[in-house]
């Protein structure tokens, strides 16, 4: 017997393809009906969001320029729901490895209830003791980042000098802290002064600066690292990276997470000291969480444990309700300052 029934569903839809900075004004929160049918033959889900994550990733996709060879981050299309990462309760399921009132997280969509027809890449929520919202950040794609980038790309090791740029956003604070753990000297920046005294009075960064302060931006690495960077771990790009090339050691390494500061700009910002590559023999590369998606159970082992003995600290924002989801992701800020994770918390 089908037990299907329709309900009324909130959405936030992508009015128009964002140029430069995004606006509340380029989303809209639309009411309509969806039904809890899940086509016969299918292996879906029905499911209720819970959390969703204000990711920076997500302005790639809502450019028309994106090339849409690449699905994850392929552009919106305007009028369409936003899709991204979250966390959801199963209401039902056609997918023996889910089962109803299961929670899940991964790609989902901005909106009380969604059908899911592709359960690839979604995750059943093993550990329930820690807020649910964490799987929208430290044990979601943030906290991955971190780890992949880390770990697979920086060769840390013992004694090494680690900079890590928007270190007070979701990837970032979470660097430092692995950085830590492996006996790294950590310095951090970010964009305002209370950014930086959470850096170092909660995070356990060795140092951090407000690189917004003041116009010496070379002149503050060359204070905070006297004697040059081993491992730069990349957030921000632009004139950043291209200031950062000039200060790393011979043999150092730069793990590419995002570049926020080329986000909302028609032209990129060039860089200029690239021969640093090859003068300082350096390694740099980009990688996306998404390819390491078989380490989640690795990551979630790893993380889980330390987060339960208050040994891996995460400072998250939540908003609450689909009605205030435009102004969560835009922040209300300059969005390229926008150096926290932000969660939205469906009522």
């Amino acid at each position: 017997m089908d037990s299907s029934m329709m309900l009324a569903n909130k959405q936030v839809v992508l009015k128009n393809y964002v140029e430069e900075y995004p606006k509340e004004s380029d989303f809209e929160v639309r009411s309509s009906m969806i039904s809890s049918h899940i086509p016969q033959g299918s292996k879906g889900l029905f499911v209720k969001n819970l959390y969703l994550a204000c990711d920076p990733y997500m302005r790639h996709r809502m450019s028309h320029h994106i090339s849409n060879d690449a699905p994850l981050l392929a552009s919106f299309n305007p009028g369409s729901v936003i899709i991204g990462l979250g966390v959801a309760k199963v209401i039902k399921s056609t997918d023996a490895d889910f089962e109803e009132g299961d929670y899940i997280w991964g790609m989902t969509a901005w909106e009380k209830y969604t059908l899911i027809l592709n359960t690839n890449g979604l995750f059943r929520i093993k550990y329930t003791d820690v807020p649910l919202s964490y799987y929208a950040g430290i044990l979601g794609m943030p906290g991955l980042a971190a780890y992949i980038g880390f770990n697979n790309l920086c060769s840390a090791k013992e004694g090494d000098v680690v900079y890590v740029s928007s270190a007070a956003g979701g990837v970032g604070q979470l660097v430092g802290q692995f950085a830590k753990m492996k006996g790294c000297y950590v310095v951090g920046s970010a964009s305002t002064d209370e950014k930086v005294h959470l850096l170092k009075s909660q995070l356990g960064f060795d140092d951090a600066f407000n690189y917004k302060q003041g116009n010496d931006l070379a002149g503050a690495l060359k204070s905070h690292f006297p004697k040059g960077i081993d491992v730069y771990f990349e957030n921000v790009g632009g004139n950043m990276l291209d200031k950062v090339l000039l200060h790393m050691n011979l043999y150092g390494r730069i793990a590419v997470s995002g570049m926020i500061s080329q986000y909302n700009l028609k032209k990129p910002d060039g860089i200029h000291n690239l021969f640093c590559l090859i003068s300082k023999r350096l390694r740099m590369e980009g990688f996306s969480e998404f390819d390491f998606r078989h380490k989640v159970p690795e990551y979630l082992e790893f993380a889980i444990q330390l987060i339960r003995e208050k040994k891996l600290l995460f400072v998250e924002d939540i908003a609450e309700g689909l009605e205030n989801a435009a102004s969560a992701f835009v922040d209300n800020s300059a969005w390229s300052l926008k150096v926290k994770v932000t969660t939205l918390k469906l009522k």
